[in-house]
């Protein structure tokens, strides 16, 4: 495991209905998101979708910026597609079991049981 990625503190929703983000059209993360070249999500984009989530989860730096960009339903449906370090996979799972719950079933079945972006 990468060093930064077991030390750097990462922020956790206290619920998933917390998590009332966008569902569709486009969005532009914030410079202390994501700090690369301007950059608009296309929501209907799956793999956009995704890399938004994955941006979101490992560099959000407060609840509020986890309550602004991820949509709980949304991220129940692409959670086993993400790609995240261990130690952040481990600690949402910790405290959203659903989530490892569903991934499993939903990897079982063969993907996504709904498209992105229904929310």
């Amino acid at each position: 495991m990468n060093r930064y990625a077991a030390a750097k503190p990462y922020v956790l929703p206290e619920s998933r209905a917390e998590l009332d983000g966008p569902t569709t059209g486009g969005v532009t993360l914030p410079r202390h998101i994501d700090w690369g070249p301007h950059y608009i999500y296309d929501l209907a984009d799956e793999a956009g979708f995704r890399l938004m989530y994955e941006r979101v989860i490992r560099e959000a730096q407060t609840r509020d910026d986890l309550n602004t960009y991820l949509n709980a339903r949304s991220l129940r449906q692409v959670w086993c597609d993400l790609f995240l370090p261990v130690v952040v996979k481990t600690a949402w799972e910790s405290r959203f079991p659903e989530l490892r719950e569903h991934g499993t079933t939903a990897a079982a079945a063969g993907g996504r049981t709904a498209p992105v972006g229904v929310g």
